[in-house]
Order: structure tokens, then sequence, then C-alpha cells
């Protein structure tokens, strides 16, 4: 059993959770992700992982669906039924130079583990955080000790609505060497169309629908460059310029009815448990 050592929602529908895994952490590089199953009737989802000390991993999820669902209802003492990793391919960290680093909502985890690496690796980040209100913005204390600077977008925020935004005007000004992007395909997407212009490689990690995780199922197959390919094991990091982005949503979008259907007769049914978490 892997056991939930600590737990908080950051917002409605938010959840930061650490996790007792010492052989998976002890491995865990940015980039990677994990496969979890809440309980042993739960679906197989793909978790991005935030932090790692060597005994236990972060993670921090929006609850979309039931899985999520479920697994955001577990509490500290708890344990997950199952949990593989570390997979897919790390992130290359190298040096750079100025790296900008585009998160959303849950991305921002990600992006943190991502973005220390980067530094480590003697870049100067830029970490430009984006959230649909200032109530999903997390950890951003850590990120103004670590990062070089850090952008803050949001609806409710006096800047720019949208990172896309703010990487076009950094790029067209000559300020960044870099992109990454995690978050939300369609965040993903307006970064890698605003840096395209000036040719800015763009990195993107792609989160598909998955099962295995280990390239057996192609579920999470998608198209860079013209070529398919599958993201848990030769990803899920892409040049964003390459990614099929219209098959990408379209594909996340296959069984959106059936997962609506089912998340609502599971609220139904947990009604009560609904209550006490919002």
């Amino acid at each position: 059993m892997y056991e939930i050592t600590e737990k908080e929602r950051l917002a409605s529908g938010l959840v930061m959770m650490q996790i007792s895994a010492p052989q998976v952490s002890a491995k865990m590089q940015p980039g990677q992700f994990l496969i979890v199953r809440a309980d042993d009737h739960g679906e197989r989802i793909p978790l991005s992982v935030a932090d790692w000390d060597g005994q236990s991993l972060t993670v921090v999820f929006q609850e979309v669906g039931v899985s999520t669902r479920k697994l955001g209802s577990l509490e500290v003492g708890e344990g997950l039924a199952n949990l593989a990793g570390p997979l897919g391919r790390p992130s290359t960290v190298e040096r750079y130079g100025t790296v900008a680093v585009a998160a959303g909502c849950f991305g921002i985890g990600p992006g943190y583990a991502l973005a220390r690496a980067l530094l480590e690796a003697d870049n100067r980040v830029i970490f430009v955080a984006e959230a649909r209100d200032r109530h999903h913005l997390f950890w951003m204390d850590r990120l103004r000790r670590m990062a070089d600077r850090l952008v803050i977008c949001g609806q409710d925020e006096a800047g720019a609505d949208r990172a896309a935004d703010v990487l076009k005007e950094a790029v067209r000004s000559g300020q960044v060497d870099r992109v990454y992007a995690l978050g939300c395909t369609f965040m993903m997407m307006e970064c890698s169309q605003a840096t395209r212009p000036e040719g800015v490689p763009t990195r993107v990690s792609l989160m598909p629908v998955m099962v295995d995780g280990t390239g057996m199922c192609g579920a999470c197959r998608c198209s860079v460059g013209g070529h398919s390919t599958l993201c848990c094991v030769e990803g899920p990091e892409f040049d964003g310029h390459q990614v099929d982005w219209p098959l990408l949503i379209n594909r996340a979008r296959s069984y959106l009815d059936q997962e609506t259907e089912s998340l609502d007769l599971y609220d139904r049914e947990n009604w009560h448990k609904a209550r006490k978490v919002r």
C-alpha cells in the first residue's frame, strides 16, 4: 500500500497529496509521471509529479472525473491501490540561457520541479503561472524565492489574462531562449502558437488518456511532426510546434459524454462526501 502522508485542498477541486513511495521517489526525474489507481475498482490515471525527496512523492491534481474524485476522497493514513513509476522520458535539462516555464493550475506543480532542475543547470528562469482565479494559484511563495522572475496571470489579476500573452511579448523582445509549457491541453497549444513565429524552442508535457503507461495499449497515441507516437514511452514531453493539437483535443473528447454521465452518477451516490469537501 502506498500511504498518503499529507493532503491539502489547495482550491475547489484542486488537491495536493504526498505519498510514501521510497523506491519510486529515489529514481524520479523532472518530466516523468506516475500511473495510479485509487482503489481496486478505479481506472488507471496518469499524474505528473510536483516534488520528491527520496522517500515520498508530491502530486497536485484536478478532480475532473470519477477516478480523480475517488483519489481526492482519500485521507491521510489511507493508501492507493496501485502506483507505478517513474514512467516516461525525463526532461532534457541543459544550460540554455534564459528559460520561460509557463504552467497552468495543476501544471504549476510539475513546473516547479522542472524550474528547480533548470536553475540547478545554471539557467535563468522566468516562471509564468496561469490560473482561472487566484485561488488556483499555489506555491507562489516557493516560486518567488526560487525563480529569477515570477509572472502571475489570471482573470482576476492586474496583468495579462493568459500565459501565452506573456510568452508572445517575451519571445518578440528576445528575452527567452527556450520555453516549457505544462498544464491543460488548450493552454499548452496557445503557448506553442505564441512562440512559433519567432522559432523559440518550445517543449510541452502531454498527458492524454492512458491505461498501462508502458506502450502496450495505444490509448495515448498522438501525432507529432506528422508521425504517430505514444505519449507514455516516447514522451510525455514533445516539441510543441510539431504536435497536431486539433487531433489531440478531439481524442481527449472521445469519452466526454460517458465521463460526464459517470461523474453525475458518482456524485449523486456520494453527495454526502461531496458536501463535506466543498
